[in-house]
Formats: C-alpha cells, sequence, structure tokens
C-alpha cells in the first residue's frame, strides 16, 4: 500500500510578539507502554545527546501534529518524534507541532503498539502522516506480532509515496531497519526498544546503562586512586630504607674514624714512650682526656644521626 503525501501550506511564522495559538489538550495515553519503552529507556534523552543542537532539534513524546494549532481534527500524537532544522521555541510555545508555521514536516515518528490504538496505528495514523510528509514512519509492537501485524515496521517517503524499511534479522527472532532520517537502526530487541548507532558500533545507552556506566568509572577512578596510593607508601619505604642505609654507612664512617684516632693515639703513645716519665704521664692524661672528649663527641654525633634516621623512619611508617 503507497500512500501520497500532500504539500505542507508555508505561512509567515508570528513573531512571539503577535502571541502563538497552543494546541488544544489532549487525553494522556491510558496504557503504559510509552513509559516502559520509551521513558523508562531514557529514548528521548539518548537522542537528544545524539543528535545534538538542542536549539534546532526537537525529540519529544505525546507532542500533537497538525496542520494548524486551533483546529484539532485531524491532530496526530506521535508516541515519539524527531524533528531537525525546526522552530523548537515555537513547538515550546504552541504545544505542538504546527506544520503550516514550521520550516517542514517531522523526519520521524513512531507509534508503540496498545490495545486500544493498534489497529488505528497501521491504518489511519498511517495515512495521516503519509498525508502530513512526515520522513519516515515507524511501527514497535513489545508483543511481536499480537497487536501489530509485525513486531517492528517502518515506512520512507520515497517518490512522494510511503515504501516499507527493509529489515534484518538476528538473534533468536532480533529485528531491526535502518532509519535514515536518523542515521541509527531501529531495532526490536527481546521485546525492547533500541536504537543502534552503526558508526560507533554501539546502542544509545538507557538510564540504568548510563548509570552502570557511571559506577563504573568511579570504580575505576577509586581503583587508580588506590593504586596511587600504594606506589606512593612503597616509594616512602623506599625512600626510608634508602636513608636507613644512608645513617648506617655514616655510622660506620664514624667507627672507622674512631678506629683511626685510636690508632693514632696509640701511635702517639710508642712515640712518646722514650719521653721521660713524667712528660709521659702527663702526655699520657692529656691524651687520655682528649680520647674521653673525642668518643664522647663521636658517640653523642652518632646517637644524633641515629636518633634523626630512626624519627624520620617513624614519620614514613606512620605516613604510609
Amino acid at each position: 500500500m503507497t500512500i501520497k503525501p500532500i504539500a505542507v501550506a508555508k505561512t509567515k511564522i508570528m513573531d512571539a510578539s503577535e502571541g502563538l495559538a497552543k494546541f488544544p489538550e489532549f487525553s494522556p495515553r491510558e496504557d503504559m507502554q510509552n513509559n516502559k519503552h520509551i521513558y523508562t529507556q531514557s529514548i528521548i534523552t539518548a537522542l537528544m545527546n545524539y543528535l545534538g543542537s538542542s536549539d534546532t532539534t526537537y525529540v519529544g513524546s505525546e507532542v500533537p501534529l497538525g496542520w494548524m494549532a486551533s483546529v484539532r481534527q485531524g491532530v496526530l500524537i506521535p508516541d515519539l518524534m524527531v524533528a531537525l532544522n525546526c522552530d523548537v521555541d515555537r513547538i515550546n510555545g504552541q504545544d505542538g507541532y504546527e506544520l503550516q508555521s514550521q520550516p517542514h514536516p517531522p523526519e520521524f515518528a513512531l507509534e508503540v503498539a496498545s490495545v486500544s490504538t493498534a489497529q488505528r496505528d497501521y491504518t489511519e495514523k498511517r495515512a495521516g502522516y503519509a498525508n502530513y510528509g512526515v520522513l519516515e514512519y515507524w511501527r514497535f509492537d513489545p508483543t511481536d506480532g499480537r497487536r501489530y501485524p509485525a513486531g517492528l515496521a517502518g515506512d520512507r517517503l520515497a517518490g512522494g509515496v510511503y515504501e516499507p524499511v527493509e529489515l534484518e534479522y538476528y538473534g533468536d527472532g532480533n529485528k531491526r531497519g535502518y532509519s535514515e532520517a536518523l542515521g541509527l537502526y531501529v531495532c526490536w530487541e527481546d521485546g525492547e526498544l533500541r536504537l543502534y548507532d552503526p558508526m560507533t558500533e554501539s546502542y544509545l545507552r538507557t538510564h540504568e546503562e548510563d548509570a552502570a556506566r557511571a559506577e563504573a568509572e568511579v570504580a575505576a577512578r577509586r581503583m587508580e586512586a588506590a593504586r596511587a596510593d600504594y606506589a606512593d607508601a612503597r616509594a616512602d619505604n623506599a625512600d626510608a630504607r634508602a636513608e636507613a642505609a644512608e645513617a648506617r654507612a655514616a655510622e660506620a664512617d664514624a667507627r672507622a674514624e674512631a678506629e683511626a684516632a685510636r690508632a693514632e693515639a696509640a701511635e702517639a703513645r710508642a712515640a712518646a714512650a722514650d719521653a721521660k716519665a713524667e712528660a709521659e704521664a702527663a702526655r699520657a692524661e692529656s691524651e687520655a682526656e682528649a680520647r674521653r672528649r673525642a668518643e664522647a663527641e663521636a658517640r653523642r654525633r652518632a646517637d644524633a644521626v641515629i636518633r634523626e634516621l630512626q624519627e624520620q623512619l617513624a614519620r614514613a611508617r606512620g605516613d604510609g
């Protein structure tokens, strides 16, 4: 079945100061299909993040679409709508997409099957979207054919008529079709609506997947911080060991100096043996006093060095 759209009338877009006609309020859907398959899956947020340019790109759910905001007849309310290079402020101001005031029809519309709307989605709405010139119209049935004739189907305007989009099948009954309007694959995957980016070879993420990725990134950062702390502790311990080795070397040098001093004193005593007894006694006493002072000073210096190194080692262990 092919459906020919009619041209969208172009009129002057009113300035904000002229006031904007608003679409009437419509009753919300009674089923939970949008909440389950669009809001919970964060399809709108994922598409906005993917498409960018929020000033000129509109992605919304249950947004009225019609020729004129003031005319209720013929208004369609897609479960998901995407419009590129449009007047986003006007959409928000009019609470809907007024075709006569926008530069072109939306590029993408999608309906999620429900018991109350399934038949209309495949007949009246399909004809209506084609009549409005919507570039692509997709249908998603989570029950895989119990409400719609198929779990997933899409139409694309080609030569002024709707032609079906070819689907690919993969896995256990999963299927997908490429949306030229979005540059993404629209997927029926295990009863869920997913959008797949062939450029990055990845799905647009859901809220749960975003949260899981954020948690993984936090855990990775914590792990990296722990590794850095461990490396710092090892470096501090290595520094402490190096300082302890230097202290031991300094102590050995002090002992060597003391030994040399003792050897020199022994030589002095031997040389003084031939001197007079009184001079030898005087010199011996003087040398003994000198030795005591030298040894006390050496001990004091060695003790000071050891205490300083012990304090540094204690601080290094405390920091670690």
